[in-house]
């Protein structure tokens, strides 16, 4: 949450540049619907809490999928992450561009969230921390989703995860018996639409 009053000057122009943000989210979800995750930009109290949820404790670089304008990116700075650690891949090339001038020591790439060997250019080889997504999946067939959460997770360090943001009410990505499991934190209702969110996991190999 911001810590700036609402009645001085630097809280009224937080007001303002946040209502600017607003419409225009919702004016580049009105042209390219299918290529956002959200409907709106989330709520400072939800991106608190998909910051809190995410592995960013453990060493390593951090992936960010779908930062639209940066409330994420800005959640994740307060929490006290290093931004020369984040990586955000933003599919939108007016966002990217302003998430690089919000953001200059961000690496902002403007590219495909779905494909990250060929927008990374790393042959699969950096392995994160954590992965915060929020570009949209429930378009594609469940097995589909699954496939790609498969790959996701193989791009993890060990005891990472993803975090995921979802108004929906069940995973939106089922969990796969034996590579990975799912939980998700309380409904935040101050978001528009109230949201959720999910976290993924690898199985723990177990002792037999």
């Amino acid at each position: 949450m911001s810590n700036l009053r609402p009645d001085t000057p630097a809280g009224r122009e937080e007001r303002r540049a946040r209502r600017a943000d607003l419409a225009r989210f919702f004016g580049t979800w009105i042209r390219k619907p299918l290529s956002l995750g959200a409907v709106a930009p989330s709520s400072a109290t939800y991106c608190a809490t998909m910051a809190a949820a995410a592995s960013t404790h453990l060493d390593g670089p951090i992936l960010e999928l779908g930062p639209g304008l940066g409330v994420v990116t800005r959640a994740l700075l307060a929490k006290g992450v290093d931004p020369g650690r984040i990586t955000a891949i933003e599919y939108d090339a007016d966002f990217a561009r302003t998430l690089r001038e919000r953001f200059p020591r961000v690496d902002v790439v403007q590219g495909d969230g779905f494909d990250l060997d060929a927008t990374l250019g790393d042959g699969g080889a950096t392995r994160f921390a954590a992965i915060l997504m929020a570009i949209p999946v429930v378009s594609k067939p469940q097995a589909e989703r699954q496939a790609l959460f498969r790959r996701y997770l193989d791009r993890l360090a060990p005891g990472g995860n993803i975090t995921q943001l979802s108004y929906l009410v069940t995973p939106p990505v089922k969990p796969v018996e034996g590579v990975f499991e799912v939980s998700s934190t309380p409904i935040v209702w101050d978001n528009i639409p109230p949201a959720r969110v999910w976290i993924y996991r690898k199985t723990p190999v177990r002792p037999h």
